[in-house]
């Protein structure tokens, strides 16, 4: 725990100037670099580290992307609602719940091979039989087939099936 307790007093300001300088918020600047932190804390080896600001960038660079992955979601939900005309707005509670499950569901689909994603969402979102979709594709049915099986598989292991 000390090793950790040394990066953070040795580098938390480096690092909280370099993610000033992407975010142009101090607050939400100040939430990541502690979150950056907070993954070290159980890690056996952060002693170790030979590059600890590379180490550290390179956390703090994928929380700022989920961030503003998080945040282009929301956007586009609370859009879709305007677009329908919702009379009311959902609570901040549910539209949290619905944000972090869109979140959810597009890390599930972004695990998927590509092919195998692109037949899942054909199937799902526009309908399309297996046969249409090798069609679209110009693969074989069975091709289609085994990828459906993988997506499922894998929606189904991280519980969006």
């Amino acid at each position: 725990m000390s090793d950790i307790v040394d990066l953070y007093r040795d580098h938390r300001g480096w690092l909280m100037a370099w993610l000033q300088q992407r975010l142009d918020c101090r607050e939400d600047a100040t939430d990541l670099v502690q979150d950056t932190f907070v993954r070290l804390i159980g890690k056996p080896d952060a002693g170790a580290i030979r590059q600890p600001r590379a180490y550290l960038r390179k956390i703090a660079h994928a929380l700022l992307v989920d961030l503003v992955r998080h945040r282009d979601i929301e956007r586009a939900y609370l859009d879709i609602l305007c677009e329908l005309g919702v009379p009311v707005m959902p609570s901040e509670e549910d539209r949290a719940i619905v944000v972090e499950t869109i979140v959810r569901i597009e890390a599930t689909l972004d695990a998927l091979p590509a092919r195998a994603r692109a037949v899942f969402l054909m199937s799902r979102l526009e309908g399309l039989g297996h046969r249409d979709i090798a069609r679209r594709l110009g693969v074989s049915l069975s091709t289609v087939e085994k990828d459906m099986a993988v997506a499922i598989r894998h929606c189904y292991r991280t519980r969006f099936g």
